[in-house]
């Protein structure tokens, strides 16, 4: 069949060479996402309590929490908001979550949760903070992430801030044959100017050479607690230029709710995580990483878990109120780590070990309230191989399946899903464990070619 053609073969390939160009300039800066494990929460302790034991310690505290204020499944479920279905399968994946791993991400903190202190003080915190990381590394004790946060780059603070990092790092790489652990993290906070990242970068690339690591082995993580690292003074998009200057060491992003509510004047009465203005902010952060392959972290809840009555001679009306308070913190934490969820902010801040049931709890419900819906679109999806597809009133198209893929990944990583659970999909588990639903597919199509 003869078929004419208006635009010349040589205009229409220079055109598409552009369209090539630009489109592998978008791929080198928005890879997506790239399948790593997050975890779901960062849990904050100041330096100097930390030791190699201090996630077990958590841990046990959890559990002691759970089992005192939350002794079965129906409790638990009505104090934090779940289904009634959902509950004894969430309490039972709670308490073995907590006895196998109940801390997912630690921070060392040198910064709010520290404090300032004399200069031979911190430099004794930083020293003993880097053993107990090496004598946790070597026992394999340590949470699968872990890092440190350092003061802010500020005109009072930034000299003691690189102090504290220099001295850790060289200690603890003294003490570990040149090894970090996995996963490791360097935390800035309350950043103004992109020249706080790229100062940060300069030390990191001077500590690399003189300590022998690789080049770019020390990441960044931001804090974004002000103002300016939402809008630069010239009214532009901050963040974008801060990633720029982090050179390829930014990992992840932490939204700080109280910082950033008291820099726009909200009164302490009203900070919290659900505050539009801190809603306004994360928004920003989820257009400005989208497709970078930075993770995102919420905030804190700062109501804690904890009794109002102490000692052991309590009566009945004492441990009503115990409990009445502990239960409205946890309610109150579940609440905001669900609206976390619900925004695309899949990691958040704990600062109590009465908050790791209620963490996991709330995640796990998450996760398993879309159990059902989920697996059938996948299995829907994938037996239509890639085809657009539609599944009650809900109509996916290519880029959903890489995004359902997550979704499990993300449940069987923190314990929320089984494998066997994910089977459903019609996935078998090495497919799962490839992480991308592009090889899935190239797969699947070539064995039916």
């Amino acid at each position: 069949m003869s078929v004419r053609t208006t635009l010349s073969e040589k205009k229409l390939s220079k055109t598409l060479d552009r369209v090539m160009k630009a489109q592998k300039e978008v791929y080198e800066l928005y890879p997506g996402d790239s399948g790593a494990r997050q975890p779901v929460h960062t849990v904050y302790g100041g330096a100097h309590l930390f030791t190699a034991d201090t996630a077990k310690k958590l841990g046990d505290l959890a559990l002691r929490s759970l089992d005192t204020y939350a002794p079965d499944a129906a409790t638990f479920a009505e104090a934090i908001g779940l289904s009634g279905s959902l509950g004894p399968k969430v309490y039972e994946r709670v308490k073995d979550k907590l006895r196998r791993e109940a801390v997912e991400d630690f921070r060392i903190d040198f910064e709010d949760g520290y404090g300032n202190r004399p200069d031979e003080e911190e430099d004794g915190h930083a020293v003993a903070a880097a053993q107990q990381v090496a004598a946790g590394l070597e026992a394999s004790k340590l949470p699968p992430f872990l890092g440190i946060r350092i003061k802010p780059l500020t005109r009072d603070l930034a000299a003691r801030s690189l102090r504290t990092l220099d001295i850790f790092l060289t200690e603890l790489l003294a003490n570990t044959n040149n090894r970090l652990p996995d996963n490791f993290v360097v935390t800035l906070p309350k950043i103004q100017s992109k020249t706080d990242v790229e100062a940060l970068v300069e030390t990191f690339e001077q500590l690399e050479d003189r300590l022998d690591l690789p080049h770019r082995t020390l990441k960044v993580e931001f804090m974004v607690e002000t103002t300016q690292s939402i809008f630069d003074p010239s009214g532009r998009a901050a963040l974008p230029r801060l990633h720029r200057a982090a050179d390829g060491r930014l990992t992840g992003a932490h939204f700080g709710t109280y910082d950033y509510t008291a820099n726009c004047d909200i009164t302490a009465a009203h900070q919290r995580m659900r505050h539009p203005a801190c809603d306004f902010a994360k928004h920003v952060m989820k257009v400005s990483f989208a497709g970078t392959g930075v993770m995102l972290s919420d905030g804190a809840t700062v109501i804690m878990p904890v009794p109002v009555h102490k000692g052991q001679d309590l009566t009945d009306l004492q441990k009503r109120d115990n409990r009445n308070a502990v239960h409205a913190a946890w309610r109150l934490h579940a609440d905001d780590v669900r609206h976390s969820l619900v925004n695309g902010f899949y990691q958040g801040w704990d600062l109590h070990p009465g908050q790791l049931p209620t963490r996991y709890g709330a995640v796990y419900g998450f996760f398993l309230d879309g159990l059902a819906p989920a697996s059938e679109r996948l299995k829907n999806f994938v037996d239509k191989a890639a085809q657009a597809t539609l599944v009650g009133d809900v109509f996916d198209d290519a880029a959903t399946g890489q995004g359902l893929l997550n979704y499990f990944l993300r449940g069987i990583a923190c314990g929320a899903v089984t494998e066997d659970e994910a089977l459903a999909t019609g996935l078998s588990l090495e497919e799962i464990r490839s992480k991308s639903f592009v090889k899935i597919m190239a797969a699947r199509r070539a064995k039916q070619a």
